[in-house]
C-alpha cells in the first residue's frame, strides 16, 4: 500500500530488460539463452502469463526464447529486501543474485550485469519499514511479503530489529502454518538475522480442529465435541516442532462465535497434556481486551528468559541432510528419495560455496 511492491517490481523487471539488452547488444558474458533463469513478475496472478515467449516481432526486438512471469510475492528481490539488514547488504545480495549460466554451465550474476546498484536505487526507499496503526492506535510496522510456500514467508528483518528498539515486546507473523511459516521463521530469518524468539504463540480454531477430525467445511457449526477430539493430533504435531526448536509454546485459540464452552475445553485439555498453555482469545469480537488474558501470558512467559532457542540443523551439515532433517522431523517422512540428478545439483551448489545455507522448502499450505 505503500509502492513497496511496485518498487520490488522495478527492480526485479530491469534486472530482465537488462539481461535481454545484453544479449541483444553483443553477449559478451556468453550468456546460453536456454539457460536464462530469471523471469519476469507482476503483481497479479494471471495464467495465462506464467509461460510465455518474448522478444518477437524482427530482429530489433532481439532474439525470441521462453521465459515467463511470476507474482511480486514470489519474486526473489521480495526475499533479499526482506533478509538484508541495510542498503548495503541489499546490494551485495542483489548482486549475488544468478540470473543465468553459459554453455559450459558457469553461473552469471546480477553483478556481472551491472544492475545490481540500479536495483538498489530503485529499492531504496522500499527498504523503509511502514509505521502504521491499528484500530486502537497502537504501533505496527507492516514491512514485506515473501510468498510463504517457496520462499520464507517473513516480513523484513529491518522491521523486525527497529521494532525491537523501540518496543518492550515485539510480536511478529510467520504464515502459512507452524509446519512452514514457523519452521522458516526459525531456520532461517533468526539464523541469519540473529534473532532469538521468546516464546511462540501457534493460533488454533476449533473450525480447524474438526476439519482435520473429518468433519465437511458445510458442516463445521453444529457442536461436535469428539470431531475436535479426533482433530487435536495435527496440533499435537505443531507444538511438538515448535518445541523442537527450544522455546515455549502457548496455543492461542481464535474464537468464533459458533464454537461451545465444551470444544473449547477438549483443545485446552489437549494443549494441557502436550506440555503447553491454550489460552482463548476473543480478539475479533473485543479487540484488544478479548486478547488481553493471552498477551498478559505471553509476557509473562517471555520475561522467564526459559526459551533456549537454537535452528533444528546446523550450518555445516549438507544441504541433502539439511532437507532430509526438515522432511523427517518437521513433515515426519520416514525417507527423502532423491535421484542422481538432484544429489549431482546439490553437490554442485556446495562446490560453488553455497552449502552453509539454510534450506527454503518449497510446498502448499496443506
Amino acid at each position: 500500500f505503500t509502492g513497496d511492491f511496485h518498487a520490488i517490481t522495478s527492480a526485479h523487471n530491469l534486472l530482465s530488460a537488462m539481461i535481454d539488452n545484453h544479449i541483444y547488444w553483443g553477449n559478451a558474458l556468453e550468456i546460453d539463452q536456454r539457460r536464462v533463469t530469471w523471469r519476469r513478475v507482476m503483481d497479479m496472478n494471471d495464467r495465462a502469463l506464467r509461460d510465455v515467449v518474448t522478444s518477437l516481432g524482427g530482429v530489433t526486438n532481439g532474439a525470441p526464447r521462453q521465459t515467463g512471469f511470476d507474482i511480486t510475492v514470489a519474486s526473489e528481490v521480495m526475499a533479499i529486501l526482506c533478509l538484508s539488514n541495510d542498503l548495503a547488504d541489499l546490494e551485495k545480495r542483489l548482486g549475488d543474485i544468478i540470473v543465468a549460466y553459459r554453455r559450459d554451465k558457469s553461473p552469471i550474476y546480477a553483478r556481472d550485469i551491472k544492475a545490481d546498484g540500479a536495483m538498489t536505487v530503485l529499492l531504496q526507499q522500499a527498504m523503509q519499514p511502514n509505521l502504521v496503526q491499528t484500530l486502537e492506535n497502537n504501533p505496527a510496522f507492516v514491512h514485506g511479503g515473501p510468498f510463504a510456500n517457496i520462499a520464507h514467508g517473513c516480513n523484513s528483518v529491518v522491521a523486525t530489529t527497529t521494532a525491537l528498539k523501540l518496543a518492550d515486546y515485539v510480536v511478529t507473523e510467520a504464515g502459512f502454518g507452524a509446519d512452514l511459516g514457523a519452521e522458516k521463521f526459525m531456520n532461517i530469518k533468526c539464523r541469519k538475522a540473529g534473532l532469538a524468539p521468546s516464546v511462540v504463540v501457534l493460533v488454533a480454531t476449533v473450525r480447524a480442529m474438526k476439519m482435520n477430525g473429518g468433519v465437511a467445511k458445510k458442516d463445521l457449526g453444529p457442536e461436535n465435541v469428539g470431531a475436535v477430539k479426533d482433530g487435536c493430533p495435527n496440533l499435537g504435531r505443531h507444538i511438538e516442532n515448535l518445541k523442537s526448536f527450544g522455546v515455549p509454546v502457548v496455543v492461542a485459540i481464535n474464537h468464533f462465535v459458533t464454537d461451545t464452552d465444551a470444544e473449547v475445553d477438549a483443545i485446552k485439555e489437549f494443549v494441557a497434556a502436550q506440555g503447553a498453555e491454550a489460552i482463548l482469545s476473543k480478539h475479533w469480537e473485543f479487540g484488544s481486551e478479548g486478547s488481553k488474558e493471552l498477551a498478559i501470558r505471553v509476557a509473562e512467559i517471555a520475561d522467564t528468559d526459559i526459551a533456549n532457542f537454537a535452528p533444528i540443523y546446523p550450518d555445516d551439515m549438507s544441504l541433502f541432510e539439511k532437507i532430509e532433517t526438515i522432511a523427517k522431523r518437521i513433515y515426519r517422512a520416514n525417507e527423502v528419495i532423491a535421484d542422481k540428478k538432484i544429489r549431482d545439483q546439490l553437490r554442485e551448489w556446495e562446490a560453488q560455496g553455497y552449502g552453509n545455507l539454510p534450506i527454503c522448502m518449497a510446498k502448499t499450505q496443506y
